[in-house]
């Protein structure tokens, strides 16, 4: 997908004065080998430069790029035998939210986690991945078969947030959400999140109770959009920039908040410019966290993701005067 960001447009100009010169060089002959050197060098310190000075509105563009790799991405280059699972058992299918069984290397999983659409057909389908109740209690009945069956989750989180429409309103998203969440904690099965986008509110929290979960260099995770927080402070989305200095929504902010475990790097300009690579990478993640999680027990995991939540936050003791 042809599509670039406003800061990254320098770096983009830079590499198409190069592939001109190549094509030259191709149809004409000529040589231009010392000028594409340079330019090259130039290209690659422009993309340091650029990319080490990121501001955290920036990492929010960045986690919302319409080429990085999406959940079906990361199911074809992670996982096989794959087996997509529809529907609430309640007469409703979420495309928002999805989820199927998986093997991850020789290990029976279930895989669950927001879809994106790439074009606009796939996008209304997929309802921008903002998931109804549907979604959610979908989501729910794979992971307690899941349970069932000892098969570790992982989840992959990739959402504005859950969908504020009426319709979902009058089925129960908020209860929804908080099914999820309760029930999350009692499972005894490893359960890894990865935060691969947009890490949005009560969206993401409904898959997000996990023994470890993981981030993304370039994604964000927050309790409400950097636009949305600005148009209640501030009455102006134009503020978002403000808004996402002010809320830690960067992956960095959230490791050392504590929120998050573990980041995970991005090939140079982002997960869009290789996104082999960035699947490969999260994969060796996964493949560390899961093997560390299979040692212990499931009473130990249990306990291990009460104790991790419960240990989230800091505060102080202060004398009454």
């Amino acid at each position: 997908m042809d599509f670039t960001l406003e800061f990254e447009r320098p770096i983009v100009e830079l590499r198409q004065r190069i592939e001109g010169l190549r094509e030259i060089e191709r149809t004409q002959g000529t040589d231009f080998s010392g000028a594409i050197e340079q330019l090259e060098r130039q290209a690659d310190v422009l993309l340091d430069q650029v990319f080490s000075t990121l501001t955290p509105w920036q990492h929010t563009l960045l986690s919302r790029h319409p080429s990085r790799p999406y959940l079906l991405d990361y199911v074809a280059g992670l996982f096989t035998d794959w087996t997509e699972l529809h529907g609430d058992r309640a007469g409703h299918e979420d495309h928002a939210l999805v989820g199927g069984l998986a093997r991850f290397g020789g290990t029976p999983v279930m895989v669950i986690g927001h879809q994106k659409g790439r074009n606009t057909k796939q996008n209304i389908l997929r309802n921008f991945g903002m998931a109804r109740p549907d979604g959610y209690r979908k989501a729910l009945r794979l992971m307690e078969l899941a349970n069932r069956f000892g098969r570790p989750i992982f989840t992959f989180i990739d959402t504005p947030g859950a969908y504020p429409g009426i319709d979902a309103e009058e089925r129960g998203q908020a209860e929804a959400i908080a099914r999820n969440i309760m029930e999350m904690s009692t499972f005894t099965v490893p359960i890894i999140c990865t935060i691969i986008g947009e890490g949005g509110s009560g969206g993401a929290l409904a898959v997000g109770v996990g023994n470890r979960v993981l981030m993304l260099e370039n994604s964000v995770y927050s309790v409400i959009s950097p636009e949305g927080c600005a148009a209640i402070l501030w009455r102006d989305r134009a503020e978002g920039p403000k808004a996402a200095e002010a809320l830690k929504v960067t992956a960095a902010d959230c490791f050392k908040l504590g929120v998050v475990d573990q980041v995970i790097a991005e090939p140079r300009g982002g997960a869009h410019r290789n996104p082999e690579k960035a699947i490969s990478n999260l994969g060796v993640a996964l493949r560390e966290n899961l093997d560390q999680l299979l040692t212990m027990s499931g009473e130990a995991r249990k306990q291990d993701r009460y104790d991790r939540f419960r240990a989230m936050g800091s505060f102080f003791e202060g004398q009454a005067e």
